[in-house]
């Protein structure tokens, strides 16, 4: 835990370093173990922002669920570690940086991992 979801517009972004990004920023915030943090990215080919011009801005979005029994304070905190790590790692981005984080229901979650023997 956490799951991080990046959602992006397809654009120059380079994704192995928005990747890298986000996991530092989770590791950074020291509220996980660096080996708990898993983080994935979805890019955008279609997509629509009300803008003034032609083109439309490019986006970053990271959701990111933990279960559920976080402070606000530390949601705050988790949220802009992560979103001070995605801007200095990618200063050359103009567009939409954002992040949320999100709660998942201890009581309703599930998991099962099996490894290779």
């Amino acid at each position: 835990m956490p799951h991080c979801i990046i959602e992006y517009s397809h654009s120059d972004i380079d994704v192995k370093a928005l990747l890298k990004a986000v996991h530092a920023g989770a590791s950074n915030s020291n509220l996980f173990e660096v080996h708990d943090i898993k983080v994935r990215a979805m890019g955008f080919d279609h997509y629509f922002v009300a803008s003034d011009t032609e083109t439309m801005p490019d986006f970053i979005h990271v959701s990111t669920r933990l279960l559920s029994g976080r402070t606000d304070e530390e949601k705050l905190y988790l949220s802009n570690c992560i979103l001070s790590a995605v801007c200095q790692s990618l200063t050359w981005f103009t567009g939409s940086v954002t992040v949320e984080i999100l709660d998942i229901d201890r009581h309703s979650y599930s998991k099962k991992v099996t490894l290779e023997a």
